[in-house]
């Protein structure tokens, strides 16, 4: 029986690959390939948020793994000029989880939260008031002498990104003022990106090579740059 360790793809990325991914992802939204529909929305709200000095809307992104959600989630910030921090919605556990990371959060900063289909229910009706009104209310005591407490919380970004659009509820949906479906990049923009990609690790890499691993990529960003999902080191390019 074949190890599944040793099998060419693998659907989850090993420690080589986030380093390598984190060195090639694009920093600006000029350096991002693909999604052109959204990167011309994007840079609207862009303007409008620098022109009056606010944080923007809070942005939904969904799509296939790998398409780049994080990316450009970081991206977004960049561009902003604002902090980000970062979570994933099966972290966020309790409810006093939550309110730590709301109150630690600075006028304009972005939270990106990952996975946010896998939130709790008792954890996202803490967050809708903090994502309409600005506001955390909190329960202190039980029983018939607790009372809720309400703290005013700077105007900050969410950022959710998720695979399953369909998790969502409705209610949490609907607070996001912006929401955009990553779609599977056309072949053209997938060889642009290994192009990039060669040019910033130093490889030799011409354009059928560069052809040949786009047919393979699945239209996906993450499977074109990965060395483990085309069963090959960077180094070994430099041969192509």
């Amino acid at each position: 029986m074949t190890d599944t360790n040793d099998r060419v793809t693998q659907p989850e990325e090993v420690g080589d690959d986030k380093t390598l991914d984190l060195t090639l992802r694009p920093k600006k939204l000029s350096e991002f390939i693909g999604q052109d529909n959204i990167k011309e929305n994007l840079r609207i709200f862009f303007f409008f948020s620098q022109s009056r000095n606010e944080a923007i809307e809070h942005v939904l992104l969904y799509g296939s793994p790998g398409l780049g959600k994080t990316t450009l989630a970081h991206v977004i910030a960049n561009e902003l000029g604002a902090n980000i921090r970062v979570t994933s919605g099966p972290v966020i556990e309790k409810s006093g989880d939550l309110a730590a990371i709301l109150t630690n959060l600075n006028q304009g900063d972005i939270l990106f939260i990952d996975e946010i289909h896998r939130l709790n229910k008792t954890i996202e009706e803490i967050l809708y008031p903090a994502m309409e009104d600005y506001v955390l209310d909190i329960i202190i005591g039980k029983g018939p002498t607790a009372r809720t407490l309400r703290l005013d919380l700077p105007r900050f970004t969410i950022i959710g990104a998720t695979t399953k659009i369909s998790l969502l509820s409705s209610p949490l949906r609907d607070r996001f003022g912006m929401t955009y479906h990553l779609d599977f990049y056309k072949s053209d923009d997938i060889k642009k990106i290994i192009s990039r990609s060669a040019k910033i690790l130093s490889i030799s890499l011409p354009g059928e090579p560069a052809e040949e691993i786009a047919k393979r990529s699945r239209r996906t960003p993450r499977v074109a740059r990965s060395p483990s999902a085309r069963g090959a080191r960077p180094e070994s390019l430099t041969g192509f």
